[in-house]
Formats: structure tokens, C-alpha cells, sequence
């Protein structure tokens, strides 16, 4: 039995607080990595919209990015790529899974990539300023359902391309 067509899945919308560490290499040249932890839950959209898929999967995304700030005065636009893996962790399954039989669900972390885009704004002289960033994400994953018995009784693929926009306070030192 196949799932109808034009199914597909959403996972919902998370607002959390990240770290970032930038080190320049070069006045122009820096390299990126974030830390923090996301938590979603993935419900189903079109054809099986209403469905509740996977609940409180938490999401570390892994990135690196290496960033070219161009020379523009005190207002440093910028833009980076890099590798990414998001790492899941604690996948449950969701209610709509877990009537169908399925009592554990693990998410594949897959490598992908990061897009990003932003303008680093100073304060002040001693290295304080306001920075304001779009990231896009390509990623994928492997969702793999199993049953009580450990049988795997479904494997689905899913697109992750999540924007993720920031903004915050940098200190430089």
C-alpha cells in the first residue's frame, strides 16, 4: 500500500536563540560555525494534510560556512557557503504513525549544504555591532518507521531547505 499522490511533509516553524564563533583569517575572509538546538514536529500536507508524522524531533545543525565580507566602510555586507549536516536526535513518533503500527522512528543526518547572507552593522569602536542574516539550507534526510517487532515498515525521503534569518549582537576582540 503506497501513500496518495501529492503527498508531502512540513515541519513546523521554531524560534530559538544560537551562538556563533567567526574567526577572519583575512580582513575579508572568515570562517563560521553556529551551535544551537531546534525543536520541530513534522505533520503531513497535501493529500495526507492533518496527519501528525513525527513529534519532537530535536535538530542540530552542524554548519560550517566560509564568509567573503566585502570592503564597503564601517558596513560589512557578506555572504558564505558551506557544508552542513543536520544531526537529529529523540525522534518520536507521531500520532497519526503510531496508529499505524509504529512505535520508533529514526531520522538519517545526511551532509548538506548552507547559503548564506548578511551585513554585520558596528555600534561603537570597541568591537560591539549588530549583525542581520539569511541562511538557505539543502538538505535531505531518510525518515526510517519501525514497528514493535524492529521491522522497518516504512522509509520515506524528505527535502529539509529551511531559511533560517537572524539577528544579533557581535563582539569583536
Amino acid at each position: 500500500m503506497g501513500l496518495p499522490a501529492a503527498s508531502q511533509t512540513k515541519a513546523d516553524d521554531n524560534v530559538v536563540p544560537t551562538l556563533a564563533i567567526e574567526y577572519f583569517a583575512a580582513p575579508n575572509l572568515s570562517v563560521e560555525t553556529i551551535c544551537c538546538f531546534t525543536q520541530h514536529h513534522v505533520d503531513g500536507a497535501g493529500a495526507i494534510a492533518g496527519t501528525r508524522i513525527v513529534d519532537h524531533v530535536l535538530i542540530l545543525p552542524a554548519t560550517l560556512t566560509f564568509k567573503y565580507h566585502l570592503a564597503a566602510g564601517p558596513v560589512r555586507p557578506y555572504v558564505g557557503l558551506g557544508p552542513s549536516m543536520f544531526m537529529f536526535f529523540g525522534e518520536k513518533p507521531g500520532a497519526t504513525a503510531r496508529t499505524l503500527g509504529v512505535t520508533r522512528v529514526r531520522m538519517s543526518n545526511d551532509l548538506g549544504v548552507a547559503l548564506q547572507a548578511g551585513v554585520d552593522v558596528p555600534i561603537n569602536r570597541s568591537g560591539m555591532g549588530v549583525s542581520l542574516e539569511a541562511k538557505k539550507y539543502f538538505m535531505d534526510t531518510t525518515a526510517h518507521f519501525f514497528t514493535v517487532s524492529g521491522t522497518e515498515a516504512l522509509t520515506t525521503k524528505h527535502s529539509l531547505d529551511p531559511w533560517v534569518v537572524s539577528g544579533g549582537v557581535y563582539f569583536r576582540f
